[in-house]
């Protein structure tokens, strides 16, 4: 199994203890793909600050394809990240970083790259959705993160060139999620639309079902990259039984719980996986 994490990467500097980790929505899933046991790749652009060799380093050291990656003069992508009340809270970022100067854009050679791959996975950070259609006609499943940015107006830009959305619905009552993933689902296209609502678990629209997935509980150091770690075990899963778009059910629900309890192992560790170094 081979899968393409494509866009985004960031480190997390945890303000309250001066330390970063590694991460970003693209990065996750490639890095997560690779403890799974799959070959992955990530293809995105680093900083030349410490901040962008440290990810690059990392991501090397785990046996993740970068000989596709670029890099430019100035910041890599860097989120804060601070202990309030107990919880750890995003409090700002630099947007990108590089990733806002010097977008990705991707030639034929790189076209020709990404059709090796059986699953590439991008998202609303990674900056590439005017080159979606594109990416659509290479024949390889593909997914992508809203995270919890997203609009109607956004939806409708996206949905309808990927194969699986993902949309945090963490504040959405259980009835709206089912709403809203139908309606993605059915006017846009996409095979599934996975909606992740936090300590409530996660609800899936998959071919016109919905299956519910409740979480494996841990007494959690850290939750960042829980939702990436959940989504990249149910893909690997999915496409080990065969037609990802056409499993049955009982597939469908061993995927998920896969998911979950690999999200739950994601919450022992610090950062999205670890891999910190003080700044």
């Amino acid at each position: 199994m081979n899968v393409l994490g494509l866009g985004d990467n960031v480190v997390d500097k945890y303000v309250y203890k001066s330390m970063m980790y590694p991460g970003g929505n693209a990065v996750n899933f490639s890095v997560y793909a690779k403890q799974l046991g799959a070959q992955a790749a990530y293809l995105g652009i680093f900083g030349t600050d410490e901040e962008g060799r440290h990810v690059h380093r990392v991501l090397n050291e785990l046996g993740v394809d970068t000989s596709r990656c670029r890099s430019a003069e100035g910041e890599n992508g860097c989120s804060l990240i601070e202990l309030i009340d107990g919880d750890r809270v995003m409090v700002g970022w630099n947007k990108g970083g590089v990733q806002q100067e010097h977008p990705l854009v991707f030639d034929a050679s790189d076209y020709s790259y990404m059709k090796q791959f059986q699953w590439i996975h991008t998202s609303i950070y990674s900056g590439i959705e005017s080159q979606l259609p594109e990416l659509r006609t290479l024949g390889v499943p593909l997914s992508f993160d809203c995270s919890d940015e997203w609009d109607d107006n956004y939806l409708k830009r996206v949905c309808p060139q990927v194969d699986l959305c993902l949309l945090s619905c963490g504040a959405m009552e259980e009835d709206a999620v089912r709403e809203k993933l139908a309606f993605v689902a059915s006017a846009y296209g996409c095979t599934g639309v996975l909606g992740t609502m936090g300590s409530r678990g996660a609800l899936l629209y998959y071919n016109g079902a919905f299956y519910l997935q409740k979480p494996h509980f841990v007494q959690p150091v850290d939750t960042l990259g829980a939702g990436d770690s959940f989504f990249t075990a149910f893909v690997l899963a999915l496409l080990t039984e065969g037609e990802w778009n056409k499993a049955p059910e009982a597939s469908v629900r061993k995927a998920l719980d896969a998911g979950a309890a690999f999200a739950a192992k994601t919450c022992l560790v610090e950062g999205a996986f670890g891999y910190g170094r003080p700044y």
